[in-house]
């Protein structure tokens, strides 16, 4: 399937109990290959987490047409402890080193 990026900025972030866990801030494109390698989600006060944003890579989610959103079947112990980053001091696009460290969180 393909969709517009701008078509699921703001969209709800849930777990596959339909519990909400945050929206979709933006979608972050690798452009040496052209592929959204993460979405940045904000968690709100979701775990206490305030207003940092996380990046999580996108095959990490599945989208829900019908409910218009997307679904993060994670473990609630895996989001308290993910990379984050304040909504004011986003990594730096040329930092492999960290958007490797996102990828690896997210694969263990």
């Amino acid at each position: 399937m393909i969709i517009s990026a701008s078509s699921i900025i703001g969209d709800s972030v849930k777990n596959s109990k339909g519990e909400d866990l945050g929206k979709i801030e933006e979608l972050m494109i690798d452009t040496t290959n052209g592929v959204v390698t993460y979405a940045v989600v904000s968690f709100g006060g979701f775990l206490g987490m305030g207003d940092k944003l996380f990046a999580i890579p996108l095959q990490q989610m599945s989208l829900n047409t019908e409910k218009k959103c997307l679904i993060l079947d994670v473990p609630k112990e895996k989001l308290e402890n993910a990379p984050g980053f304040d909504k004011d001091n986003w990594p730096r696009a040329a930092d492999d080193a960290w958007h490797k460290s996102v990828s690896t969180y997210y694969s263990r």
